[in-house]
Parts: C-alpha cells; structure tokens; sequence
C-alpha cells in the first residue's frame, strides 16, 4: 500500500529542490548535438537576457523522461534506483536503458505506436462506423517497426508508397496502408493534405480552393502535389457470399486523367481558380522536382516517386526535428509544429538546420534523435519560474518559446492510463497486446470529441 502511495504521488507532485540544483547542468556527455543544442538555447536567453530556471530534481527528471520516452511514470523500485545512482553520468545510462533494453521494447514500442497512430490516422481514426482504416492494423505495423528501431525515411517512404490489405490475417497484410486508405475520397484532397502536413510540416490544404494568404504558396502546387494520388484507390474486400466488408485493399490504378480527350500519356487533372478560370496540373513536388506525367502505372508509379522525394527533401528533416522537440520540450520551433512554411519562421533557425542535417547524417536514426533532446541543459530544467523569466518565457501570453524552464503540461489521456496501470500493479496479466489496446481505446473514448470536418479535427478533454 505504501508503494502504491508513493507511485500516485510521483504521478501528480513534484519534489522539493536542493540548493544544489542552482547550479546549471552543462555537461553535454560527449555528444556533439547536445554540445550545440546547449549553445544554441544559452545563445537565446543571453540575447533575451534572461536567467534559466533551476535544474529539475533526479525524481522530476527521472519521472519526465519515463513519460516522454515510454509513456508511463517509473515504478517505486525504477524511482528509487535512480534517485540513489551517484554516477555522474545516469542520465545517459536511464536514456540508453529506457531505448536500448529490451525489458523496455515493448514499453517503448508501445509509447511510440500510440504517438504516431495518433499523429497519422488521429485518437479516433479507425473506430468510425464503417470506416476504411483498421486501426489495429496501423498499430501492429508501426509496433514492428519502432520495436526493430526501424530508420524514420524507411517508415515514411513506406507509409506513403503503401498497397496491400489494411487488415491483420489477410492475404497480402500490410498495415502501412492505414494512413491512406481513408483518404482518397474526393479526390484525394485529404490524402495531399494530410502528406504535406505530417511530413513535410507544410499546411497546404488552405490553397486546394485559393492561393496562401500569408505567402507565395499557389493554389497550383496543392494540386500538383495532389496528381500523385491519383492512382491510388481503396477498394472493399467482401466476405464470400456476403455484403460485409472483411477488409479494405490499396492498390494502384492506371490514370486516364480528366481531359475531355482522357490522354493516359500525360494524365492530366484540372482545377477552378476563384476567378472561374480552369487550369492543369501535373504530378510536381513542392520544391519543383517534375517527374514522368504519364498516368500508366507500367510507366510510373507517381507515389513511389513522391516517397522519394519526400526522403530526399529538407523538409522532412527539419519536421522530424521539430516534432521530437515538441513533444519533449511542450512547444516545437514554429507554432503549429506542422506548419513550417515560409511564412512562419522558426524561432532557432540555426539549431532546427544543424539538428535536420544532422538527423540525416545518422541515417534518420529516432533513438539518436531523442537522446540529443532529452540530454540537453534546456530539458534538465526544472517548471518553477524566476523573476527574469516569469513572463519572458511565457508561451501562453504569446511569447516565442526560449526553454529557458520547462513547460508545465497535462498528461496525455494515455500517459495517464499507462501510469495508474503502473502504479496499481494492474499490468500483471493483461492479456494479449491487442486485449489491452481494445481496453484503453475503450477507456480513452470517453475524452476524445472528434469533429467532421475536412481535416479530421479532434480535441481531447
């Protein structure tokens, strides 16, 4: 019982503050990109002239860093190790731990999968009355994946080239297509949109029917980067003998384009401008890059060339950045963290193009990725304010996110659920993976609002 009281106070308090932790943390462990993370953010408030907050207490940091990296809060007997290691340098031996050992794979795959399920297909994708996303089938493929430490580029590409069943069990199973196959009605308007934004950090949805008001992004590159779905189709698989959907194939069509004439040979599609003028498009990627516009998939397969092109592009790298750095830091660089477009300038340029190049050079490695970030002097740092940063760093009144304190946030719906499950020994004998993901989507469902609109909006309460 005792235990349990502890582990329920770790959730919700913070722990008292020794003098010591006055002194600010600048090791950097050896580690180039924490050395420039450190410089970079010091640079800030040196410039804003302001003071960094204390550094967090072992048991605020250890708790934080088990909730960013595997989604739940330490149990009594991981608090306690931790808080008594007197190595200089546990910090980086709890990250490697909770990345690297393998009792925490399942941890950390599971934290992950949730993350990015929810980031591709959002909290209530696949749980729609007759919907064309298999929620489990995502989860399982994104599962295998992060367990295997598969490279980001790798998922990516996969994700936006994907065909085959949607559903576990079937012939031709690849759980990939999930992030697609609810997106290429209507022309695969959301499919464009979803793409750019998850990505590439680029809102383009706003130009599908007029031009960007904030910066030179014309309604023609929304639908040349659209003319690359337009092969693409989801089609239902019947039960034999029956009018119920047993799962849902993505698969690539020849494209005969839209032109009176239908010239397989160019596959051409069209739009209205507000003006009522009608124009073409052609499969062209946001930087400019052309490929084959031929609609033949014997010829081309136009979303194979853009899972290239999206690998190949900056783009990715610095929206990979800046969504870790969001998640672990409570604000990315830009605000929304998916809109990085030219109109909204980050607010450390220099560190969001080291860390990009940086990301690509170690092979688009996530584990690499997030030990530069949570082993930086800015994520050491305790929530408590101080007189030169109370209102100077203060990203709820409007102010650009210098990290000079970590940001107070909630916890997510499923950080919450892992943690009490956690804290009450209740992981003991939970069934299968898929039993305990159909409980806690059970559970999650009473905090989740979605709304049906164009973008799969969706608050969470």
């Amino acid at each position: 019982m005792k235990n349990k009281i502890l582990i329920f106070s770790s959730i919700i308090l913070s722990t008292l503050v020794p003098l010591s932790a006055y002194a600010q943390d600048s090791q950097d462990y050896g580690i180039p990109e924490v050395s420039f993370i450190n410089q970079q953010i010091r640079q800030g408030w040196d410039d804003y002239e302001i003071r960094p907050s204390i550094l967090a207490t072992d048991g605020e940091w250890c708790r934080r860093v088990f909730l960013d990296i595997i989604g739940r809060v330490p149990s009594v007997t991981e608090l306690r190790e931790y808080v008594k290691d007197k190595d200089p340098l546990k910090k980086k031996k709890l990250v490697t731990q909770l990345l690297n050992d393998e009792n925490y794979t399942e941890d950390y795959a599971k934290n992950w999968t949730t993350l990015w399920t929810n980031v591709l297909i959002g909290r209530s994708g696949g749980t729609e009355r007759n919907s064309l996303t298999n929620r489990a089938g995502l989860q399982k493929y994104l599962r295998d994946s992060l367990a295997r430490n598969k490279y980001y580029n790798e998922i990516v590409q996969e994700l936006v080239t994907a065909t085959g069943s949607n559903t576990p069990g079937t012939d031709n199973y690849n759980g990939a297509v999930n992030f697609l196959t609810m997106k290429l009605a209507e022309n695969a308007t959301l499919a464009t949109a979803e793409t750019s934004r998850v990505f590439l950090g680029l809102q383009v949805q706003c130009t599908q029917c007029h031009n960007h008001p904030f910066n030179e992004w014309k309604q023609q590159k929304f639908w040349e980067m659209n003319a690359f779905f337009r092969q693409t189709r989801s089609l239902r698989r019947f039960t034999t003998g029956t009018r119920n959907v047993s799962h849902v194939e993505l698969v690539n069509e020849s494209f005969t384009g839209e032109g009176l004439t239908k010239d397989p040979d160019k596959a051409d599609i069209y739009y209205e401008l507000r003006n009522g003028i009608t124009k073409v498009a052609y499969p062209v990627f946001v930087d400019g890059t052309k490929i084959d516009p031929s609609g033949y998939v014997e010829d081309v397969i136009r979303r194979n060339e853009l899972g290239k092109l999206i690998v190949n592009s900056t783009y990715l790298d610095k929206m990979a950045v800046n969504r870790i750095w969001a998640h672990f830091m409570g604000y990315g660089f830009t605000k929304p963290i998916d809109d990085m477009g030219p109109h909204n300038p980050s607010s450390h340029p220099e560190l969001v193009d080291y860390l990009g190049q940086q990301f690509r050079k170690k092979s688009f490695d996530l584990k690499q990725l997030i030990t530069w970030v949570v082993l930086s002097e800015p994520y050491a740092l305790s929530s408590r304010t101080n007189s030169s940063n109370e209102t100077a760093d203060d990203p709820l009144l409007g102010e650009t996110p210098k990290f000079s304190r970590f940001y107070i946030r909630q916890m997510r719906a499923e950080e919450l659920y892992e943690s009490l499950i956690t804290a009450t020994s209740a992981d003991k004998g939970r069934g299968s993976y898929e039993e305990q993901e159909s409980r806690k989507s059970q559970w999650l469902s009473q905090f989740i609002v979605a709304f049906g609109n164009d973008e799969g909006g969706e608050q969470t309460s």
